[in-house]
């Protein structure tokens, strides 16, 4: 047997080498989550670029195979902006948030629980996985209520409730339609859109509904991808860890603030309602998902219980 030692060769050996080695140091990790469900909130970024959505199609469909029960739930508003323009659709906004009236929640419907779906549904398939799409309001997944928010006028200091329209919160998950996912081989793709108590239509933030399924479903982590890093401390520095009072901490002293305050106020919500720990994460970076979970220190920042 003649040996080829030749630099290209080694190189290609110590590739070789170097991924055999990322899978045994990831085996530990398999084992931690194998037979644990996984709900991922996809959005931002990473759902508009197509090589990251095919990246993470690819990752949830080796999820499933290592034995995890992945479950995607995914956002869409740059998308439903889009189609509002399109359609000449004015909505007007409420102190900032968009008002949801007929025509709105129309097209809210028709691109979350539609095009945006079947897209990411197409693309685990392409992958090698299993997924079918499904909405809150199919088996009365998300079962969902008015969301009420108050405004307090700065002038006379009274409190008012804003009117939003069909914007909704979830009320109650089915637990059954989980568990019939997690029983089988099929991974579930859930657009935010849920049911009212007259059968009307809610559209529902992604983040609070990723919130409420990984509660359900007892996950083992929450996994929120956004545009940004993960929370940062005062100096742009990523926190890796943090526990659920210093969180809420660093919102009280502004260490958290616009945006990111209501994601870290969901992770805190799942994590105080059962879940093992939630994670938000940058969602630009290719294979997100697995360096968070089958990696020693993940890419974001995790939160946990005290």
């Amino acid at each position: 047997m003649i040996c080829d030692d030749t630099p290209d060769v080694l190189r290609d050996r110590q590739a070789w080498l170097d991924r055999a080695t990322t899978l045994s140091e990831a085996l530990p990790f398999m084992r931690l989550f194998s037979e644990q469900s996984v709900v991922i909130k996809f959005g931002g970024h990473a759902m508009e670029s197509d090589d990251l959505s095919r990246l993470f199609a690819g990752d949830v469909v080796l999820l499933r195979q290592v034995g995890v029960n992945p479950i995607v739930v995914h956002g869409g508003g740059p998308q439903i902006d889009q189609m509002l323009k399109r359609l000449n659709i004015v909505t007007p906004r409420v102190d900032g948030l968009r008002f949801t009236d007929d025509a709105t929640i129309e097209v809210v419907e028709m691109i979350l629980s539609g095009k945006i779906n079947k897209q990411i549904v197409s693309a685990i398939n392409e992958a090698g996985g299993f997924a079918i799409g499904l909405s809150g309001k199919d088996g009365h997944l998300i079962r969902a209520r008015r969301l009420r928010r108050t405004h307090k006028d700065p002038d006379s200091n009274i409190e008012r409730v804003l009117d939003l329209g069909y914007v909704g919160e979830p009320a109650e998950i089915n637990p059954h339609v989980l568990t019939f996912f997690r029983e089988s081989d099929i991974i579930p793709v859930i657009a935010p859109v849920g049911i009212g108590p007259a059968g009307e239509t809610y559209n529902i933030n992604a983040d609070t509904a990723a919130g409420a399924i990984a509660s359900a479903a007892e996950a083992r982590r929450l996994l929120m991808l956004t545009d940004v890093p993960g929370v940062l401390d005062k100096s742009g520095n990523l926190i890796a860890e943090m526990t659920a009072s210093q969180a809420r901490a660093a919102i009280a002293d502004g260490t958290v603030s616009g945006g990111m305050i209501p994601k870290v106020e969901t992770c805190l919500e799942a994590v105080a309602k059962g879940v093992d720990a939630a994670v938000i994460l940058d969602g630009r970076i290719p294979h997100a998902v697995l360096l968070e979970l089958f990696t020693p220190h993940g890419v974001g920042t995790l939160i946990k219980a005290d």
